[in-house]
């Protein structure tokens, strides 16, 4: 199948775009593809796409934002939502608290948990489900939730009791 830009070359990349509800299906060969992605990108750059989910139900304040600085690499939370990429490692423990409620919403989760193998997996999970009732459990105690303390307590045993017959 030739390209639909060049009619030149082997098309080696199927695009699919929708724009107002009308689908077009490209296929494309490299080049055409790479010239499609930059004008895709000057459209509808990755730092503008992060500077929109940014604004989306922030909590942070904006003066917050702005003077937070990374003393490691020296980026500024406004030069990320401008650039779209963090400087270093450090940058996502010192911005952790803007970039907490933007990683919920493009992930679903505001940290990293991996991917679980098939088999074998049960008792990661079950240590990483274990993990998280312990968390809950510290949590409810601090904020004097005590039937909820209870009920956790209780999950947590029972997990440690069905993962004692596995450790045998």
């Amino acid at each position: 199948m030739l390209c639909d830009i060049c009619a030149k070359k082997e098309a080696t990349v199927h695009l699919t775009e929708i724009v107002n509800d009308q689908v077009t299906k490209l296929n494309l060969c490299e080049d055409c593809a790479r010239e499609k992605g930059a004008q895709m990108e000057e459209h509808f750059g990755l730092s503008e796409l992060l500077a929109g989910l940014t604004d989306i139900g922030t909590t942070v304040e904006p003066e917050v934002a702005i003077t937070t600085k990374c003393p490691n690499c020296g980026l500024t939370y406004q030069n990320f939502r401008k650039i779209g990429r963090l400087g270093c490692g450090e940058c996502y423990e010192i911005f952790k608290k803007e970039l907490g409620p933007l990683l919920k919403r493009i992930h679903g989760s505001d940290r990293h948990v991996g991917k679980i193998p098939l088999k074998g997996g049960k008792t990661i999970k079950d240590t990483r489900t274990l993990q998280d009732l312990k968390m809950r459990l510290e949590k409810a105690i601090q904020t004097e939730e005590f039937e909820e303390a209870a009920k956790l307590r209780d999950k947590i045993r029972d997990l440690e009791q069905k993962a004692k017959p596995r450790e045998n």
